[in-house]
C-alpha cells in the first residue's frame, strides 16, 4: 500500500467520524442516540429519528471508543417507552415491545420522546426485531463497560422479562421459532417473508442468549428455565431444516409429499417442484452452503440473506462446519454477493411476475433495488464479526477495500441497486448512519478482533438455572473494553 493510500484512508475515516459526530440525537441536553441519516438535502420523513436495529452499529463502535454514556442512555430511554401493562385495545402496543423508531418533540419549553411502534410506519409494519436488538445491545453494553449494576436494576430486569414473556408466551404454533408477520426486521416491506424467517430466528437465538446472561435476579427462575428449554430446540431445528447445500438439495430433490406422522422425511410438506431446482445446481459451490431464507408449510424461501446468515455465525446458531461452508459461498459467489460494493441484502432478487406478486408491484423493491437484492453498506459490519469469527477475515478486509473506494465519494449513501452495486440506490438517503458507523465498525473490528466478544458468545451449553442475583457470564466475554 502506498503512503498516498494511507492518507486517504485516514481522511476517509476522520470524515466518517465527522459524520457520526452530526448524527448524535440530544434529549434534554443528553446524547440518547443518532439519527438515521443526517441528510439535508432531502425531505427527512422518518429519517431524523432514533431506529433501534440502526443504532446498535453506532452503539457498538460508541463502547468500542468508550463513549458508553450515549448507550447507556439510549438504553435508559427507551426502555421508558417499553410498554408495560396488558393492552386489549388492538391498536395499541403489546407489553414487551420496543418502539421501531423514536423522536425528540419539543413543544414551547416541553420536551418529549415520541415512539413509533409501527403505527406512523409505511404500511404499519411491526418492529419485531427491535426487542431482540435491544436485549444483544444491553448485553455488549455490560461486556463492554462490566457495569452490571445497570442490568441488575429491577426496572431493566423487569424490562427483559416482559421481552422475554413476548417471545415465549403461549402462541399460535408449534416450531421453537418465532411467527412473524411480514416486514418485521431491517425488510420492513412486504417481501414474502412472514411466517418464520431467518433473520428473526437468527436474532431470537441472540437475544435468547443475552437473555440467559442478563437474568439473574431472584423471580426469574421461570423464564430461565424456558430459555435454557427453547436454546436447544432452536438451534437444532434451524441447523436441520434451514440449512441448503448440495447434499441436501439431493435430499429434497427427491422428497415425497403429503406424508403423515412423526416419521415424515419431508414434514413441512415442500413441493419439489417449487424450487429453482436448476438454478441452485448451477450456483451453489461443492464446498459451500447456507442457511436458507424461510421455512413453513409448504414453504422453502431458498434466496440468501446476508444479516441472517451472518448473525446465524457469530451467535453459533449455525455450526462450525455450517459457518465455514457460509464463508465458502460467499468466496465462491463473491460477484453475486458482494460484487462492486458490499453486500446484498438477499440473494437473488425477486423479478418478473414473482417480484409483482409477492411486492405488490412496490416501485421501491424494483429488481436489485432496495431490500429486494440491493447492496447495503451496513453489512459491512456483520460480514467483518463473521469473517473474524471463522478466521476467515481476508474476506472482510477484500469487502472493506472495495466500499473504501466509493463510499466518501458518494456520501455515505443508504443503499445501492443494481446486480452489482454499481448505482447509487434511486431513493438512498446520503449520510445514512449506519452505513457510515457499519463502515468504522468493520475496521475495528478486523484491527481489534478482541471486540467481537461484543456480539459473540462463548461455547453454547445449557446450565441450570442461575440462583437469585448470580451473574454468571463466560470469562472471554467479561473484558473491559475502555
Amino acid at each position: 500500500m502506498q503512503l498516498n493510500d494511507l492518507v486517504s484512508t485516514d481522511s476517509v475515516e476522520k470524515e466518517a467520524w465527522a459524520a457520526i459526530e452530526n448524527s448524535i440525537l440530544y434529549y434534554r441536553g443528553r446524547p440518547v442516540g443518532t439519527v438515521a441519516a443526517y441528510d439535508v438535502t432531502i425531505e427527512a420523513l422518518n429519517y431524523d429519528q432514533c431506529f433501534v436495529r440502526d443504532f446498535v452499529s453506532s452503539a457498538l463502535i460508541f463502547l468500542i471508543k468508550g463513549r458508553t454514556d450515549i448507550v447507556r442512555n439510549f438504553l435508559e430511554e427507551t426502555l421508558r417507552l417499553q410498554p408495560k401493562e396488558r393492552q386489549l385495545n388492538a391498536y395499541m402496543p403489546g407489553r414487551g415491545l420496543m418502539p421501531a423508531s423514536f423522536k425528540v418533540v419539543c413543544e414551547g419549553e416541553e420536551e418529549y420522546l415520541e415512539p413509533d411502534f409501527g403505527e406512523h410506519a409505511i404500511a404499519r409494519v411491526t418492529p419485531v426485531d427491535s426487542c431482540l436488538w435491544w436485549v444483544i445491545l444491553l448485553r455488549a453494553y455490560v461486556v463492554a463497560t462490566r457495569d452490571f449494576s445497570l442490568a441488575y436494576q429491577p426496572d431493566f430486569q423487569h424490562g427483559l422479562r416482559l421481552i422475554m414473556e413476548l417471545c415465549l408466551a403461549t402462541r399460535f404454533d408449534m416450531y421453537p421459532t418465532l411467527l412473524v408477520p411480514d416486514g418485521a426486521c431491517m425488510i420492513d416491506r412486504r417481501m414474502g417473508i412472514f411466517g418464520h424467517p431467518l433473520e428473526i430466528q437468527a436474532l431470537f437465538f441472540a437475544a435468547l442468549r443475552a437473555a440467559r446472561e442478563l437474568l439473574v435476579c431472584q423471580g426469574n427462575e421461570d423464564i430461565v428455565t424456558a430459555i435454557d428449554n427453547r436454546l436447544p430446540l432452536l438451534q437444532a431445528h434451524i441447523r436441520q431444516h434451514y440449512w441448503m447445500d448440495l447434499h441436501r438439495l439431493n435430499k429434497i430433490y427427491r422428497f415425497k409429499s403429503e406424508e403423515y406422522g412423526k416419521a415424515a422425511a419431508n414434514p413441512f410438506n415442500v413441493y419439489a417442484d417449487s424450487l429453482p431446482y436448476y438454478e441452485l445446481d448451477k450456483w451453489l459451490p461443492k464446498k459451500g452452503g447456507y442457511l436458507v431464507g424461510n421455512v413453513g408449510p409448504s414453504q422453502l424461501d431458498t434466496r440468501f440473506f446476508c444479516l441472517a446468515n451472518m448473525i446465524s455465525i457469530v451467535s453459533d446458531l449455525a455450526s462450525e462446519e455450517q459457518s465455514q461452508a457460509i464463508m465458502n459461498l460467499i468466496e465462491e459467489r463473491w460477484e453475486d454477493l458482494v460484487g462492486d460494493m458490499p453486500m446484498k441484502i438477499c440473494f437473488p432478487a425477486l423479478e418478473h411476475e414473482e417480484y409483482k406478486i409477492v411486492t405488490g408491484c412496490d416501485p421501491k423493491n424494483i429488481p436489485w433495488s432496495y431490500h429486494n437484492g440491493g447492496s447495503w453498506p451496513v453489512l459491512l459490519w456483520l460480514l467483518s464479526a463473521a469473517a473474524v469469527k471463522t478466521n476467515r477475515m481476508d474476506l472482510a478486509h477484500k469487502a472493506i477495500e472495495i466500499a473504501e473506494a466509493r463510499l466518501h465519494l458518494d456520501e455515505w449513501p443508504e443503499y445501492y441497486d443494481g446486480k452489482k452495486g454499481r448505482l447509487t440506490g434511486k431513493q438512498a438517503r446520503k449520510y445514512q448512519t449506519w452505513t457510515i458507523a457499519g463502515f468504522l465498525l468493520a475496521k475495528e473490528l478486523l484491527r481489534n478482533p478482541r471486540f467481537l466478544p461484543l456480539v459473540s458468545f462463548g461455547s453454547f451449553s445449557v446450565e441450570p438455572a442461575s440462583r437469585a442475583c448470580e451473574f454468571e457470564m463466560v470469562e472471554a466475554n467479561t473484558l473491559y473494553f475502555g
